[in-house]
């Protein structure tokens, strides 16, 4: 669907995007992930053709294509500045929002009905947008970047503004946007929303590749793809921990327990004697690594290695 090849981006010294390639299938929801100046933001804005790449090459999907010109009408866009007409009645801004993107007004009216009434907003749909919540106005500006059902949709920050129920619900649409055959480009900071959602990731950095692949691909180039939770009774001998080749980080939980992160080629024997001789072991099991873990270890301590 998108190709990104050897993209670089300038702001005065700066470079956001850093000779950055990467490629986002046709049905596959895609993660843009990266802490804040990691190139994230520019990266999408070229997509969105806002502004034009120094060098390097944006080329997209000859069905989003029309006489060489990208067609905006299979393009949705969910800004990370959020912004609607204040003034406006929710009905209409939809409805004229999607009419830009060669929506026929009637159908559009039809499908924000549809919309409107899944995000329990419907009985509103007559007032302005200024009189809703933040997070309701949320659901409008999300509901308006896919209405007109685009084959690529770009969504930054889609759980932005959401308590948990409204982000699982955001997360389930996604996923049945994508199933239904949209490609979706998400960037976000909810690293379990997205570790639930994405079926590919790509982690930049000072607008670089840092690690690209599945969860379980990106588990393999960092911290380790596995760990043990250590529940200890009395004291612990953590410095066995720091000493040990085979253990490659250990992490004390606000809970009391013990998180091990393995080293390479580590042997589970060894790994559980050091466990033990650290201490009276009451609980142990294993659990994989999540996202959360990833990103932070690979922005940190972590991510000085991955560059």
């Amino acid at each position: 669907m998108l190709r990104f090849e050897n993209v670089v981006k300038k702001f005065a010294k700066v470079k956001a995007v850093d000779d950055l390639s990467f490629e986002i299938k046709k049905g596959e929801i895609f993660a843009l992930l990266g802490p804040n100046g990691a190139g994230k933001t520019s990266s999408v804005r070229m997509i969105m053709q806002i502004m034009e790449p120094d060098s390097g090459s944006i080329t997209f999907d000859p069905s989003v294509m029309n006489r060489g010109k990208v067609n905006r009408s299979k393009l949705g866009y969910l800004p990370e500045e959020r912004g609607l007409y204040q003034d406006a009645p929710i009905m209409k801004t939809l409805v004229y929002l999607s009419t830009l993107r060669g929506s026929d007004p009637a159908d559009a009216e039809q499908k924000a009905t549809v919309w409107l009434d899944r995000f329990g907003i419907l009985d509103r749909k007559s007032e302005k947008i200024s009189t809703l919540s933040k997070g309701n106005q949320q659901k409008v500006q999300f509901i308006a970047s896919i209405l007109h059902e685009p084959d690529f949709a770009i969504l930054d920050e889609p759980f932005s503004g959401f308590d948990p129920i409204n982000q699982e619900l955001i997360s389930d649409i996604i996923r049945e946007l994508r199933d239904k055959g949209m490609t979706i480009l998400l960037s976000a900071h909810q690293m379990q929303l997205v570790e639930n959602i994405a079926d590919r990731i790509l982690m930049i950095n000072h607008g670089r590749e840092l690690m690209s692949g599945t969860l379980d691909d990106i588990r393999k180039k960092t911290i380790s793809d596995k760990k043990l939770v250590v529940t200890y009774s009395g004291d612990v001998k953590n410095e066995l921990f720091q000493q040990s080749s085979q253990i490659k980080n250990s992490i004390l939980t606000p809970a009391g327990d013990w998180e091990i992160y393995f080293s390479e080629n580590y042997s589970l024997n060894a790994v559980l004697k050091i466990l033990t001789d650290a201490g009276s072991v009451n609980n142990l099991k294993t659990s994989d690594v999540n996202l959360h873990e990833i990103f932070i270890e690979s922005f940190t301590n972590g991510g000085r290695n991955h560059e």
